[in-house]
């Protein structure tokens, strides 16, 4: 996917007929969405390893023969799927596939397939403007404050802290502190209304939305626009390659080479001439392929905001071609050496470190270990989004790079101790080089241990030395505490990336004023 940016048409006004209609919602049934704070030593239970719950997928019977209704325009990429522009009506035929559902147009009278995340059910809660379903608070808030949304900009999120609950975003100014944004609690009653302030009460979200439209009733100010919706990640290249991991080489054009290292070439490039993506293109001899198309079976199952999508690979011909979503401002070690994030300011960085490690807690839940986590493999794309890239590449690399017993080229500086010398990689040692990831990013792609080559890094190391404090960046003692624990001589002494991310998320709340409730006369 890479860049993804829509083009949306005006938002339509809140106060139409879909506030009367009930809540079709997972979220007004009970469903808990509450936020809390772990143990950093322990991974909480597998239920709670995103940050906000994955949708439950509803049976064939409850979703089939239904209308929704499209968020985004989509054009189709092949001859199976249909093409559709925002607020067009579809009726469901078959939603077995995973990403896929086939559809009856009801404009156009044509029968094909359509991604399941671009649309949503008529009338219900997901198919409004203003509704976002998977936004972390820091994320809302970085939605909220690009310069084109005016104040008031809203929209509402399921809670992080309240079971059935729901957060209220608002973009707001004021004198002296400029524009930043305010968080109400919208809380749910036990008849199923909601309410911010008590003396306030609504039978249903959008009825809630469209009152305080109208009337600011002691909010920052009266919700003027819905916030832009940034397009949903599409996994695959078109519906025909959703279970074919092989393509033909034609079908991409390699366009320009955005870098290389010691595994080969990395391109912009097209599928088809259409779709932009990222091509590594392997050097002969770097792994077999038997042993890469076994890996990228693994790799393609995992699925996070914040890990990079793998489409399709190459692989009956050497050079071998991986095939990904390309992302616009490239690694984020250039990024913060020679590109914009080298103006980036501190909350930035922050919201750099929380995106990193929310993807290792995905992984970290399905126990996948990363074993080359650094800042050259994370990539960053428009506004600032982080993924993670090449997870469970090092298992297949026949290369003296990632053999510990073959000198320098192994990554050493980031690599802890236990894997060095025995080789033992596990998420903790994945936790040791997150450690490493955040001294390069609070230092804008400082070379970790400088001055010091590898080997003398390891008899350091050994004997209790770690990187001290950077005097010529801002970094908060708390956070540099943090970063020593990662680097925590005992694996199971580290933090989990569960703790680390709850840490990143959370972290300047502290200081942003708690809007729980409205003032009330």
């Amino acid at each position: 996917m890479g860049k993804c940016c829509s083009k949306r048409q005006d938002a339509q006004p809140i106060g139409y007929k879909k506030t009367e209609i009930g809540i079709s919602s997972k979220y007004s049934n009970g469903g808990s969405l509450d936020r809390y704070t772990p143990n950093p030593n322990q991974v909480g239970a597998q239920a709670r390893v995103d940050i906000i719950r994955p949708r439950p997928t509803p049976s064939h019977s409850q979703r089939a023969n239904r209308i929704v209704v499209a968020l985004y325009k989509y054009a189709a990429r092949q001859s199976t799927d249909v093409s559709f522009e925002k607020g067009d009506r579809m009726e469901v035929l078959d939603d077995t596939e995973r990403d896929w559902w086939k559809v009856l147009h009801l404009t156009t009278q044509q029968e094909g397939l359509i991604p399941w995340n671009f649309v949503a059910v008529e009338r219900s809660v997901e198919s409004e403007d203003w509704f976002f379903d998977d936004v972390s608070r820091k994320e809302a808030g970085k939605l909220l404050l690009v310069d084109e949304n005016p104040r008031g900009t809203f929209l509402v999120r399921p809670s992080e802290h309240t079971p059935r609950g729901y957060s209220l975003s608002v973009k707001d100014w004021e004198e002296g502190r400029g524009h930043h944004v305010k968080h109400y609690k919208i809380k749910p009653l036990d008849n199923g209304g909601f309410y911010i302030a008590t003396n306030q009460t609504f039978s249903t979200l959008p009825a809630l939305v469209m009152a305080y439209s109208k009337n600011a009733l002691g909010l920052c100010h009266v919700l003027a626009k819905p916030c832009p919706k940034p397009q949903p990640e599409m996994w695959d290249l078109g519906p025909e390659l959703r279970d074919k991991w092989e393509m033909n080489r034609n079908q991409i054009q390699l366009i320009r080479k955005l870098g290389h290292g010691n595994f080969g070439e990395v391109w912009y490039g097209k599928w088809k001439n259409q779709i932009e993506v990222a091509v590594k293109t392997l050097k002969p001899g770097t792994m077999s392929s038997k042993a890469f198309l076994q890996e990228a079976a693994i790799m393609k199952q995992f699925r996070h905001r914040h890990l990079v999508a793998l489409y399709a690979v190459c692989s009956k011909e050497e050079p071998i071609y991986i095939v990904q979503e390309y992302m616009c401002n490239g690694s984020l070690l250039d990024f913060l050496r020679t590109g914009d994030g080298k103006y980036m300011h501190f909350e930035d960085l922050i919201y750099i470190a929380a995106q990193v490690a929310s993807g290792m807690e995905h992984l970290e839940g399905k126990q996948l270990i990363h074993r080359d986590l650094a800042a050259r493999n994370v990539l960053i794309g428009e506004k600032n989004k982080a993924k993670i890239c090449d997870f469970g590449l090092a298992r297949v690399i026949e290369n003296d790079e990632y053999c510990p017993k073959q000198g320098n080229k192994f990554p050493l500086k980031w690599t802890a101790p236990e894997a060095i010398v025995y080789a033992r990689f596990s998420i903790k040692s994945d936790v040791w080089s997150f450690g490493i990831l955040l001294m390069e990013l609070f230092t804008y792609g400082q070379v970790p241990y400088p001055g010091m080559h590898g080997r003398e890094v390891i008899e350091q190391v050994e004997k209790g030395y770690r990187m001290p404090k950077p005097v010529n960046h801002y970094l908060p003692d708390g956070v540099y505490r943090l970063m020593l624990q990662c680097w925590d001589g005992s694996p199971e002494k580290r933090p989990t990336f569960e703790y680390l991310n709850h840490y990143f998320e959370s972290f300047n709340v502290t200081s942003e004023i708690p809007y729980l409730e409205p003032p009330t006369d």
